[in-house]
């Protein structure tokens, strides 16, 4: 069957983000038919349906359906009425795995109801067209597929792995693989590519060895020819020379600002300093700057690049784990204010993201296991079987084994990358990437930025979400001792400072997921899955009491 999957179902079922989460999963090609169609024709969909109407929109449909199954090695997300055409329906079944992603009426209402791009629920009532869609498609969804999966959950990483685990041996083989060896997507050179999908403000993930001394990976992601990097008096001496020595040997203008170090520098006064050398050295909007460091040199040179002129091209070049895992990827950009952490800031994306492997090879045990904070985060909150991973290979993380670095930052950056592609801005899902950040920042303000490492807030952060969890029965006593355990193996600390209890919920008042003047939390229930919610203030201070005291 080529190696191709086919995904079939309703609108708003979801085929486009599975598909697309599955398709790098499997190292496979991703195409929606959709875009294919707007592609060969240069107009919306809407539009065809406005001038051309529905018959003539389908014909160029099966078209195009007839043109990609005859491909191989492709993950295809259909239209809702693909299936209508027989010829199309059979060359589905026929040319690869049909799997059927069925969603509830309600489920689709939610996820349609504000979008412009649906030409058939242009109607008064949306409700009863879906019903009658579906009343119409489902038995040729059926006909078409080899498997049916239910959308219920929400959770994309969930449906994919359920996905995996029915789909024949041949197409989980690339996959199991991957997974055992650390590898995702592999280009020459062994240098892994994640791509995070933004439309026009898309952009990849490179992470192997050695890629700061990679001529030719250099020219091809940073293309501007007037680079700033900005870096810190920790990172310049031991990467800042060799930088830009390769920048100036392919005929880049180059020169840098170079930082204190430390999360109580990430402030205004530190931040005009870039502005400074900018203004200084005339730069325009054709300059590029490189954020060449850890979590607060990317937060900051983000943030310069989003406002200085309103905004120009920056290069995310981690060299820490936590930002190698975390931080560079997403776009959040941003310095902190004395009553709160990030809460100046800007949601603005890189051109792209460069994360050398071998730059932990310099890294200082207490920043290495600052970063396994926000590795174990992404095992907690979506994929069970990498948190049991990480319970196996702990030892191995610390001790700075590159096979298992390389595993985690590729794990880590596909988890995120795949949260922030359904939600940019944090409208909503993106949240649950705070586990552990809204106790965890409290530390921070609390004890005074800088005083305990990011990464080691949020570990114990993480102990105290999860002992409120289990107080409200989200999880059991096992996923929380198993977390708590974990945290502890990575050299994190699992004892919460006493901060004093009114101190605690103010400086948690102080939190951009706040609505309404209620704290909100991200929570695990179960193990694996993370839910946004407010509790009740007497749970919370037996939580703050107990994490204090044990």
């Amino acid at each position: 069957m080529s190696g191709n999957i086919f995904l079939v179902g309703l609108m708003g079922s979801g085929k486009t983000t599975v598909g697309r989460a599955l398709a790098r999963k499997l190292n496979k090609r991703f195409i929606d038919s959709d875009h294919e169609i707007e592609a060969r024709t240069g107009v919306s969909i809407p539009v065809i349906f406005e001038i051309e109407g529905e018959a003539s929109f389908r014909q160029r449909e099966a078209d195009v359906i007839r043109d990609l199954t005859a491909q191989s090695g492709i993950v295809l997300a259909t239209g809702g009425g693909a299936v209508l055409n027989p010829d199309s329906l059979r060359y589905l079944h026929e040319r690869g795995t049909v799997i059927y992603l069925r969603a509830g009426i309600n489920s689709i209402l939610q996820r349609t109801r504000n979008d412009k791009n649906r030409p058939l629920l242009r109607t008064a009532d949306p409700r009863k067209k879906l019903e009658e869609l579906e009343a119409e498609r489902h038995p040729l969804y059926q006909q078409a597929a080899h498997l049916i999966i239910e959308t219920g959950r929400p959770n994309v990483q969930h449906l994919v792995q359920s996905i995996l685990e029915k789909l024949p041996k041949t197409h989980v083989e690339t996959y199991f693989q991957a997974h055992e060896s650390g590898m995702h997507s592999v280009e020459s050179g062994n240098i892994q590519v994640l791509n995070l999908h933004l439309g026009e403000r898309s952009y990849s993930i490179s992470i192997g060895q050695e890629l700061l001394s990679n001529a030719a990976l250099l020219a091809e992601k940073i293309r501007g020819q007037h680079v700033v990097i900005v870096t810190n008096t920790v990172v310049a001496p031991l990467y800042l020379e060799g930088l830009e020595a390769q920048f100036k040997a392919l005929g880049k203008a180059c020169s840098a600002v170079i930082l204190p170090d430390g999360e109580v520098h990430k402030n205004w006064e530190h931040l005009n300093l870039i502005f400074d050398h900018l203004l200084a050295n005339k730069c325009d909007r054709k300059t590029t700057l490189i954020a060449l460091g850890g979590g607060v040199i990317g937060d900051m040179t983000g943030f310069a690049a989003a406002t200085y002129m309103r905004g120009i091209p920056f290069i995310q070049i981690p060299t820490t784990l936590l930002s190698q895992v975390d931080s560079s990827v997403g776009g959040k950009t941003g310095i902190n204010h004395p009553l709160g952490k990030n809460m100046i800031g800007a949601f603005y994306q890189p051109q792209s993201v460069i994360a050398d492997t071998s730059t932990l090879n310099t890294l200082p045990d207490e920043e290495l296991s600052a970063g396994l904070a926000e590795v174990i985060k992404h095992g907690a909150i979506i994929d069970t079987g990498f948190f049991q991973w990480l319970e196996q290979n702990m030892s191995r993380l610390r001790a700075k084994d590159p096979d298992a670095l390389a595993y985690v930052i590729a794990r880590s950056c596909e988890i995120k990358a795949n949260v922030v592609q359904q939600d940019e801005r944090e409208g909503g899902l993106r949240a649950i990437l705070n586990f552990g950040h809204t106790f965890g920042h409290a530390i921070e303000a609390g004890l005074g930025f800088g005083t305990w490492l990011h990464g080691a807030a949020v570990g114990c952060g993480m102990v105290m979400a999860a002992e409120l969890s289990f107080r409200l029965g989200y999880i059991d006593f096992v996923s929380k001792t198993r977390i708590k355990q974990l945290i502890a193996d990575a050299g994190l600390p699992v004892i919460a400072p006493d901060l004093g209890e009114q101190r605690w919920l103010e400086l948690m008042e102080v939190d951009k997921k706040n609505e309404g003047g209620k704290i909100k939390f991200i929570l695990l229930k179960p193990l694996g899955t993370a839910i946004i919610t407010s509790v009740p203030e007497a749970v919370l201070l037996e939580t703050l009491r107990h994490c204090i005291l044990e």
